[in-house]
């Protein structure tokens, strides 16, 4: 069977990683979710998922994503990956996306874009899980309303997957996507 690149993309809050690792589970993909780049540039800077992020965090954090992904590239023919992140709805974040399709391509791998949407209310009721904290995931529901408000969401690609998580447990929504790609046997 083909590696695949899953491309799991959706507001904080959204069930990302949490989806990501059921899908690691059930296909033996490799989970390479945003905050292993976002991290220790966050810690760095001293953030804590309640501070704003400085715009001077975000060059460090991409030099770093770029390394993940030429790792990607690298990695042996049969390994799948799972990439996860938040695109917002400005000029060049629809890039990250063509990236991954393009790593997929390289590869000889398939591209399985995957884009989660969740009620306001439920990602802010979110955002104060105690989870969040070990991540330094974002933790402040005025910050993610404002995040949403002021940058909202990348529209998916016409090939995307489209997944409500408000209500959907994070396991049935990973056994949708691998449902979808073929993934299970």
């Amino acid at each position: 069977m083909a590696p695949t690149v899953y491309s799991l993309v959706g507001p904080p809050g959204s069930g990302k990683r949490t989806i990501g690792k059921h899908l690691a589970r059930l296909t033996g993909a490799a989970l390479l979710d945003n905050h292993l780049s976002n991290d220790p540039v966050f810690s760095a800077f001293g953030l804590d998922g309640v501070k704003p992020v400085p715009a001077e965090a975000w060059p460090f954090v991409r030099r770093i994503r770029r390394v993940l992904y030429e790792a990607a590239q690298a990695a042996p023919w049969h390994v799948s990956h799972i990439f996860t992140s938040y695109l917002a709805d400005l000029p060049g974040e629809a890039q990250a996306v063509q990236h991954l399709r393009d790593l997929a391509s390289v590869r000889g791998a398939a591209f399985v874009p995957v884009w989660l949407t969740c009620d306001t209310g439920e990602l802010a009721r979110r955002m104060t899980l105690p989870e969040r904290a070990e991540r330094l995931k974002l933790r402040d529901p005025e910050q993610l309303r404002t995040l949403l408000r002021e940058s909202g969401n990348l529209p998916p690609p016409p090939d995307a997957i489209r997944i409500d998580t408000s209500a959907l447990a994070p396991a049935d929504a990973a056994l949708l996507i691998a449902a979808h790609a073929g993934a299970l046997f």
